[in-house]
């Protein structure tokens, strides 16, 4: 495949990885409160470390995160820091950071 297409097409050296994050708020947690942990969660895990992400958010939050870079992937040191900061919240009993995947064609695995 020509270089153009790669690149197009996001694969080969182009490819662009992220990870998926799940996480739970404890049940006995006031609305506030839930929505100052999803601005923070934004703010200074995703932000803050050059990330971007999307997906449900809530009580049950699911998010695709990937690099703010144009062509740029996320690192196995952005899931350390993602997983670090969810560890460190008392509100949240529960997450996963999943393992780096294709952020294009990464759905059917």
């Amino acid at each position: 495949m020509k270089k153009r297409l790669r690149k197009k097409q996001r694969s080969g050296e182009f490819q662009e990885l992220g990870f998926e994050v799940t996480y739970s708020v404890r049940a006995d947690s006031p609305d506030d409160a839930v929505d100052d942990l999803l601005w923070s969660f934004f703010r200074d895990a995703i932000e803050a470390n050059g990330l971007l992400a999307g997906g449900g958010c809530g009580r049950e939050t699911n998010v695709f995160v990937t690099s703010s870079e144009h062509l740029g992937s996320a690192t196995e040191e952005h899931r350390a820091l993602v997983g670090r900061w969810l560890a460190s919240h008392s509100l949240i009993s529960r997450h996963t950071v999943h393992p780096l995947r294709d952020a294009w064609h990464g759905w059917a695995e």
